[in-house]
């Protein structure tokens, strides 16, 4: 049976068991800059127990994939398209004169939410939007709180915003204001909202922007965290590998990959991360802070998240309420190994002694590093804005207590994409999967052992990628294509691509009409000086 027919196939025996019950509401979680192995659920140290227990009440995504960036993986996960085929093919107001990379989200593009006005939902954002254009209101949300662009500041209040303008902004006490919190409390709200009309269904995109840069977290969460990174990034990838094989996150037989390179866009320079115990004492205190504040947002992103979740329970929407937790894009490299303290700049600044104490809180402004961010992807290869694992691989949640069949806990391996959340969202609603997506409904392909081959692609500043069953054809934007096995060397370190040209040739058609078709080529000849080399 074609691929296509047997998704088709797929969700049409799903719907059957689905269509006379009541409508779920659905509520999709996106973390912005966010490492495969970061939640504890997923190998990582920091305390995510919301997530771990959501986890292990559904099913965990090991091979669940975005686009490499945040831009790009909104446009794919709101549209149900490839991001480069509704004009985001890099980001937001960074356009250039070529229908893929206009830097808006295009005007005829339906969002998940436009979708799903014929199924009586009522759908509301709170968090980060960042597709280019300037009122999620006019893209079939009612109501958004937060910010329109990447995150600024997290102690901020006037970096969130209110729409429509003619709402009430929530307001704080002087000191009390943290994003995490602010945007958790306007969802909280907007449910609250949609509750005034029981006899309709609601669609919550919940998009925090934690734990992207610049590093923001209360003293109270950070101080958890203040000696748990002294050891280092090479001990944290030995530890979180080996917890993921325990848990089943991934094979035994895994290798930990090599610490990865870095490229400071922007610049000419280059590197591999260094080993831990080659740093000095000083700089190495600066780095431990840095990780400290970054789990220090994770964990009160986990226990916001919370907050949503006791709240669906208190209200008894828990067991109908499709939920999807994940990523937009792997950890955040930005720029090198000691990361950046001022915005629009590369450069670092060393901290020492007291000025520790002050990193994370209000007036500051970090980054991680790419050291930390080899950790958070740990075991894979690079990070954000790259086709490598550690990029485009994302931790994946799935919990639905009346729709999942799987077995609580339990793991799925099968590729899946942020392409796939908008036609699972339309299954849900009794609307059926329109061909015109190229993603499929995830509840169906969970809830059966059928799996369509399929094949996914992927192209960031040049960056590309093709996946299709066990193989993957990658490369960075200035090299040639490198093909690995992923039946035991998802860590792509054994490049098999003169083992087999042939292999590598099918993927390299099948990408460059992929790419014709969804206006990722051709590209200008001044498409690397205008667009690859640009500020985050």
């Amino acid at each position: 049976m074609k691929p296509c027919l047997l998704a088709i196939a797929l969700t049409t025996a799903f719907l059957s068991s689905v269509q006379s019950a009541e409508k779920p509401n659905i509520l999709y979680i996106l973390a912005d800059d966010l490492g495969f192995s970061d939640l504890g659920c997923f190998g990582g140290e920091i305390e995510t127990p919301v997530l771990d227990s959501l986890a292990a009440e559904g099913v965990r995504l090991t091979q669940f994939y975005n686009t490499g960036r945040c831009c790009p993986s909104r446009a794919a996960l709101l549209t149900g398209q490839y991001p480069h085929k509704v004009g985001l093919g890099h980001m937001a107001g960074k356009g250039i004169d070529h229908p893929g990379y206009q830097g808006t989200v295009s005007p005829d593009a339906k969002t998940i939410a436009e979708m799903l006005v014929p199924s009586g939902y009522r759908s509301f954002i709170s968090g980060k939007w960042h597709l280019g254009t300037e009122d999620p209101t006019q893209h079939g949300f009612e109501e958004f709180y937060g910010t329109l662009v990447s995150a600024k500041r997290f102690f901020d209040p006037t970096h969130l915003i209110r729409l429509p303008e003619d709402r009430e902004t929530r307001s704080y006490p002087e000191g009390e204001f943290y994003a995490t919190d602010a945007v958790t409390d306007h969802a909280l709200d907007f449910l609250q909202l949609a509750r005034e009309t029981p006899d309709r269904p609601w669609f919550l995109y919940l998009a925090y922007h934690a734990p992207h840069f610049p590093l923001h977290a209360p003293k109270e969460e950070i101080d958890k965290y203040a000696d748990r990174y002294l050891d280092g990034w090479d001990q944290l990838r030995t530890e979180r590998l080996e917890r993921m094989k325990q848990q089943g996150i991934v094979p035994d037989s895994t290798l930990l990959s090599p610490r990865s390179t870095w490229r400071n866009y922007g610049e000419t320079e280059t590197g591999t991360n260094p080993a831990w115990d080659s740093l000095s004492e000083d700089r190495q205190k600066d780095l431990a802070r840095r990780m400290a504040i970054y789990a220090a947002m994770i964990d009160r992103l986990d226990q916001q998240i919370g907050r949503v979740l006791e709240d669906l329970k208190k209200a008894g929407e828990w067991k109908n309420t499709l939920i999807v937790f994940t990523s937009d894009n792997g950890a955040c490299f930005e720029w090198d190994p000691f990361g950046f303290d001022i915005k629009s700049s590369n450069q670092n600044i060393l901290h020492t002694d007291e000025e520790i104490e002050a990193m994370g809180s209000a007036g500051t402004f970090h980054s991680v590093g790419s050291g930390w961010a080899n950790a958070s992807n740990t075991p894979w290869r690079m990070y954000k804005h790259f086709n490598h694992e550690g990029g485009i691989a994302s931790p994946g949640i799935v919990h639905w207590p009346v729709g999942l069949e799987a077995e609580p806990g339990s793991i799925d391996r099968r590729p899946a994409h942020l392409l796939d959340l908008a036609p699972t969202a339309l299954a849900a609603a009794g609307e059926g999967v329109s061909e015109l997506l190229p993603g499929t409904d995830l509840i169906a392909q969970l809830n059966t052992e059928a799996t369509p081959e399929r094949m996914l692609f992927f192209e960031h500043q040049g960056n590309r990628a093709v996946r299709m069953g066990q193989w993957k054809l990658v490369a960075f934007d200035d090299e040639p294509w490198e093909l690995y096995d992923f039946s035991n060397d998802r860590t792509e370190m054994n490049n098999l691509v003169e083992k087999h040209p042939d292999i590598a040739k099918q993927l390299d058609k099948a990408w460059t009409l992929w790419a014709e078709e969804n206006q990722v080529t051709p590209l200008p000849k001044d498409y690397g000086v205008k667009y690859l080399r640009v500020d985050p």
